[in-house]
Parts: structure tokens; C-alpha cells; sequence
């Protein structure tokens, strides 16, 4: 085909099908990823590290779709435009039915802001998402019983509530930076993270202050990008990864034991 002659949508999941004719036979980890490719990446690693093995082929099957050109989902949010939010929801869904189409058994979405999107189209595939949000809060509920727990993340998630409304789901109290805080993790995930640059430690030793000072009892670090500032630093475990929770849960769908560390 013409480079010219492609449009857009075209590349469907049913023409995924037909050229490569797949057909594996053992069970299969769908993933929708690229947002952002950094965090994609971390959390194939963290499957494949906590998966205990002793060749190749006892690993998870994987289909990881790289959907760098997503729309950002805190600026669709934002935007309060239901044609922009459900253009985006939209490409979601096509994500998901061209994973479904391809034999995944579940789905797991690296992005947590997406999950606002996820939660308008799961019902309309037939397999399950391992939803990243409700899966950390059950965690945190388990480590930190009735306590404060930050919350990390994109102006679109907080604005959602997405955390929120699920911390308190298993009753624990959830806790949001102030302005100068927030704004302090725009900058984290938007001007380091995304970009390629490294931490601005200045500005996550205020993020840090400002958590404890709230006396938190941990901080959910609720977006992806974080999870890649978590990885680099080491960061102790009052940081709280979902990504890593959600890469634990999509083992336990697998009936995978986590390797022991």
C-alpha cells in the first residue's frame, strides 16, 4: 500500500489477524501501553523479573501495543469536551478490541489516567481489564488500614477522583497535595519524566516534605511516570507503585507466583 493512501483508523485488529495469522496456544497478557513508552517499558520489565521461571518459554505470553500517539488523556479530561473525551475513549476501545481480537485473556493499561477512560469501555469487551486503580487501592488498604495515603498523580486524575473515590471505597483517607505541590508533580512527569530528563530532585524533596507533613502513612505514586522516578531513585517504600501492583495482579490472573526477593 501507498504511504499516501493510508488513513488513519485503517489498520484494524481483524488485519493484524490475517497477516500474521496468530495462533499461540497458551495464555495471553494484552497490553495497551505508550503512555508513556518509558513506563511501558518498566512494567514489561517487572513482569518478566517477577515472573519465576527456568527458560523462555514458562514466561507470559505478551501482545504489547505501543499507542505513543494517544491523545494525552489529563488534557482531554481537562478540557471537558465530550467529543474530545470520547474520541479518546474511543482509541482506547480500539486498543482493546484489536487485543481481544488477538487472543488476550486480560488486559492491563499503562497509564492510570486512562482508567477514567477505561471505566466507560469495559463493558463493552468481553475479556477483563486488571484495573490498576481499584487493585492499589485494595493494597494500600491492606498496608495502611484506616490511615493517609497521597496521592501522586496528573491534574486529570485528581480532578477525577479516580483515587480518591477508590481509597475511600476500602476506607482509607486520601490525601491531595496543595497547589504549589501539585504543580511540583505536573513538572515531575511533563518537563523530566516524558521528555527523557532526569528527577528534579529540588522539587521532589518538596513533594516529599509536603506528604509527610500531611502525615501520610504512604504515597500512591499514580502515574506512570512516577513509577520510572521510583526505579531510578529507589525510592524506600512509602512509595507506593501501581504499576508494580497491577504488574503482581496480572500474575495471580495467570495463576503466576511472584519471584521471591
Amino acid at each position: 500500500m501507498d504511504k499516501k493512501s493510508i488513513v488513519p483508523g485503517d489498520f484494524k485488529g481483524e488485519n493484524i489477524m490475517k497477516k500474521t495469522d496468530l495462533n499461540w496456544e497458551t495464555p495471553i497478557l494484552g497490553v495497551i501501553g505508550g503512555m508513556g513508552p518509558m513506563a511501558t517499558e518498566l512494567f514489561y520489565k517487572m513482569i518478566i523479573e517477577k515472573t519465576p521461571v527456568t527458560c523462555d518459554q514458562e514466561h507470559l505470553d505478551t501482545i504489547i501495543l505501543g499507542h505513543a500517539s494517544m491523545p494525552d488523556r489529563t488534557a482531554a479530561i481537562l478540557s471537558k469536551d465530550p467529543q474530545r473525551i470520547q474520541e479518546t475513549a474511543q482509541k482506547l476501545l480500539s486498543d482493546a478490541k484489536t487485543l481481544e481480537t488477538l487472543g488476550a485473556d486480560c488486559i492491563a493499561v499503562t497509564c492510570n489516567t486512562a482508567h477514567y477512560f477505561v471505566d466507560q469501555i469495559a463493558d463493552q469487551i468481553s475479556i477483563p481489564f486488571i484495573h490498576m486503580i481499584r487493585e492499589t487501592a485494595k493494597a494500600a488498604a491492606a498496608a495502611c488500614p484506616g490511615e493517609k495515603v497521597g496521592i501522586l498523580a496528573t491534574d486529570g486524575t485528581i480532578r477525577t477522583e479516580l483515587y480518591q473515590k477508590a481509597l475511600a471505597a476500602e476506607n482509607v483517607i486520601p490525601c491531595v497535595l496543595d497547589a504549589e505541590g501539585q504543580s511540583l508533580v505536573m513538572h515531575e512527569i511533563y518537563d523530566c519524566v516524558k521528555p527523557g530528563k532526569p528527577v528534579d530532585e529540588a522539587a521532589w524533596q518538596i513533594i516529599d516534605e509536603k506528604l509527610h507533613a500531611m502525615g501520610c502513612k504512604c504515597a500512591l505514586l499514580a502515574c506512570t511516570e512516577l513509577s520510572v522516578i521510583k526505579a531510578d531513585k529507589q525510592l524506600n517504600d512509602f512509595y507506593m507503585d501501581p504499576m508494580e501492583v497491577m504488574a503482581d495482579r496480572c500474575l495471580a490472573f495467570f495463576g503466576k507466583k511472584e519471584v521471591s526477593k
